[in-house]
């Protein structure tokens, strides 16, 4: 998605004077979060030492937590991107954060869970969120109300852009 600083301002006019101008900033917003969460997650994992692992893998290995899955599950579920995936999940089954093996229904299908290296990860990041609501809500960061109101509107840009996808407008 990566939009250039400089193609909001020079193709739309000042930034935030209409509402594309405001959709851009939102969706410049979107990409600096996801991106300032990885570095929150690498910056944790060199504090305690960990270098065999990246963020994307460490979220990976948290957002499937106790579950067992498939490539293609995750991609469903809007975690990831194709061969990221896929790429990924052969990385932490090599470095034994998973397990694999073949799906019985499908044999194509591979399905893997966390080996208990993996669930360390998992409680490290999860550790790290855990701390981070409870700054944020003794900072008055956000509180309970605004980041129920924040979600709701993401989840309604979410909608929007499931649509986008499945139906053409």
């Amino acid at each position: 998605m990566n939009i250039p600083m400089t193609h909001t301002t020079e193709t739309h006019g000042s930034k935030g004077d209409s509402y594309l101008g405001r959709y851009l900033d939102t969706l410049a917003m979107v990409e600096r979060l996801h991106r300032l969460l990885l570095d929150v997650i690498k910056d944790e994992f060199e504090r305690l030492g960990i270098i065999d692992i990246n963020s994307v893998q460490a979220l990976l290995i948290f957002n499937i937590g106790e579950n067992e899955v498939t490539a293609g599950e995750l991609k469903t579920r809007g975690y990831y991107q194709g061969s990221n995936v896929s790429y990924n999940l052969k990385k932490l089954v090599e470095a034994d954060y998973m397990h694999h093996q073949k799906c019985s229904i499908d044999r194509r299908a591979v399905r893997v869970r966390l080996t208990e290296k993996g669930r360390g990860i998992s409680r490290i990041v999860s550790d790290l969120f855990k701390r981070h609501s409870v700054v944020m809500n003794d900072q008055t960061i956000l509180s309970a109300d605004q980041i129920a109101e924040l979600n709701g509107t993401l989840r309604k840009v979410e909608r929007f852009w499931t649509d986008q996808i499945r139906y053409i407008y």
